[in-house]
């Protein structure tokens, strides 16, 4: 997965930016304008992945001579809909085919991605058809196979080796016969690793302000087959300078599709209300920028102006410079999880008193004879069926806290699952089994604190540094309340911000949780510590969980597509490299 960011040790607190750690330039994320490019359609990282395809011991259905096999790829929907991606050749006369034709996917890290793949035995009086003409129904049905594309990426081989079956077969919890295996294998593409490192300046910049000079900052945009633009990259903002010099940016060509697509790139003036003031913009592509340059000339920024019904561009004496282009490789997300890095997940749930008399149908935790999942148990799927293909033994360290166990004091982090010794669970089912006995064990009391489960989840991941660093932690909140414990939940943050730990705090039911949000740098000032010190970067990401969106893509999976992100700068800024 490519990366664009700048390397500003910080930004402007005022913007929520967060500073970098020592190290190489190309580590740092910098979160200045985060708010300006989600709300104009900015999302997550994801990375173009090549599939090849193989079988072995396929069944014979031919009389007189082997199989003539042909593979359709579908990726399945949440309703179960099916949509084609794609069809092999036709292997002719083979158990044991091994299919020349590749097929692209992009890989999501937030989204669940089943593909289905379904094996044929193409009839010898269709050979000479092309393979997208046809009809399935006419073909002999060999078996087939499902899985997700995070189970391939996430190997390190990435291969995976799936059990072919009938259609009838796979619905079905008994032994199969055999039908074959099919071999998947994924390869990242060069250009999600290709990346582009720019410094740019500007010169004669106009004021903006009224009583000082501009604050400005970049943001560099694609143009889409629709016209319309989706910003790509950003740099820092920079305090009252007509002239600036913004630190290198890192730009990864899979994000803006090639060289020579069209790129917007605007100046605009910050404005702590997060009305930006749009200075001028240019259009280039990276070829035009690496030209620029070479050249060593500037180019001059335009003003679009409305003229009646009629627009015009504006030339600005202000001028766009390219002080350096450089192209590399970088290593990627899925670099690391080749190289056997894991993520690894924890949850803590609120149970505290407001969440209501878990008995009641209108409390939040109440479980619902029907199996009509509660808030919580909603939120919790979303997050471990996405993370769980990326944690190998999926033993989860669960947690409750704001409640009373029995004849017992309030606790503010005690494992979910009753023990007094250990904390994990097994998978999804294991956390819902623990979560649902919780409920009939305390009692609910409160406040709402998060400081001792940070701070308990920090000495989980603290501990993963004598192993090389090869884990990365990921803990989800699910809570009804503000937290009560504010500054000493910061201070837990600032601390664990030096850890390989990123934090997803769901905000459920219909509390105001407008202070909350101060605990993600993306919409509020650095997090800062009693003693002063600034969180090293953003671990925190923030939502309440009502705003789920329509589609097949909820807020939880959208906050998810941030964690590649993190990971990768807390990697970098400390010169991890994946074990390839």
């Amino acid at each position: 997965m490519g990366n664009c960011c700048s390397d500003d040790p910080g930004g402007r607190t005022a913007v929520g930016g967060t500073p970098a750690s020592i190290g190489n330039p190309n580590d740092a994320h910098n979160d200045a304008v985060d708010h300006l490019l989600k709300s104009r359609g900015y999302h997550g990282l994801f990375s173009q992945i090549e599939l090849s395809l193989a079988a072995i011991d396929l069944r014979d259905r031919d009389v007189l001579s082997k199989s003539d096999p042909m593979v359709v790829i579908y990726t399945k929907g949440r309703d179960g809909g099916l949509v084609e991606l794609g069809r092999t050749e036709v292997v002719l006369n083979s158990l044991n085919p091994k299919w020349i034709t590749k097929h692209n996917i992009t890989y999501h890290f937030e989204v669940v991605q089943t593909l289905v793949f379904r094996v044929y035995d193409v009839d010898t009086q269709f050979h000479n058809v092309d393979v997208k003409m046809l009809k399935l129904d006419e073909q002999q049905f060999l078996g087939e196979a499902t899985c997700a594309l995070s189970q391939i990426v996430a190997k390190s081989d990435r291969l995976l080796t799936l059990d072919l079956v009938y259609r009838e077969e796979s619905s079905r919890s008994n032994r199969h016969q055999n039908r074959g295996k099919l071999i998947v294998h994924a390869e990242e593409s060069v250009s999600s690793k290709t990346t582009i490192e720019m410094s740019l300046r500007c010169l004669d910049l106009e004021y903006k302000d009224l009583f000082s000079k501009s604050d400005p900052f970049l943001v560099i945009s694609k143009v889409v087959e629709s016209g319309i633009t989706i910003p790509v990259c950003k740099t820092e903002v920079i305090k009252n300078d007509l002239k600036p010099a913004w630190k290198p940016i890192y730009l990864n060509i899979q994000q803006v599709g090639s060289k020579d697509s069209p790129l917007i790139i605007e100046c605009f003036n910050f404005n702590n209300n997060g009305k930006h003031d749009l200075i001028g913009r240019s259009q280039k592509s990276l070829a035009d920028l690496e030209n620029l340059h070479t050249s060593g000339q500037g180019e001059n920024l335009f003003l679009p102006t409305a003229a009646g019904h009629d627009h015009h561009n504006k030339m600005l004496k202000s001028q766009l410079f390219v002080d350096k282009f450089t192209e590399s490789v970088q290593h990627t997300f899925l670099d690391y999880l080749a190289g056997g890095c894991e993520l690894n997940f924890m949850v803590a749930v609120d149970f505290t008193a407001s969440n209501g008399n878990p008995r009641l149908p209108d409390s939040l935790h109440y479980i619902d004879p029907s199996g009509r999942t509660n808030a919580y148990q909603r939120a919790i799927i979303e997050v471990v069926e996405v993370l769980q293909f990326y944690d190998t033994d999926k033993r989860f360290p669960a947690w409750g806290f704001g409640a009373r166990p029995i004849d017992g004091p309030v606790s503010h982090c005690f494992n979910l699952n009753g023990s007094s010794h250990h904390c994990e669970v097994e998978g999804i089912q294991g956390i819902m089994v623990a979560y649902s006995s919780a409920l009939q064990n305390v009692s609910l009391g409160g406040p709402t604190l998060f400081g001792p489960i940070i701070t308990n989840a920090a000495s989980i991941a603290s501990q993963s540094l004598s192993n090389g660093g090869q884990k990365y932690f990921v803990l989800l909140i699910i809570t009804d309340g503000v937290v009560t414990d504010l500054q000493e939940t910061k201070d837990a943050l600032v601390k664990a911000s030096d850890l390989p730990l990123s934090i997803l705090i769901v905000g459920v039911g219909g509390a105001d949780f407008k202070e909350m949000e101060n605990l993600d740098a993306d919409k509020g000032d650095r997090l800062e510590s009693t003693t002063g010190r600034v969180a090293s970067r953003d671990i925190v990401q923030f939502v309440p969980f009502r705003d789920v969106q329509s589609g097949e893509i909820s807020v939880v999976q959208a906050l998810l597509a941030e964690l590649p992100s993190q990971f990768l700068t807390y990697m970098r800024s400390r010169n991890i490299k994946p074990n390839l």
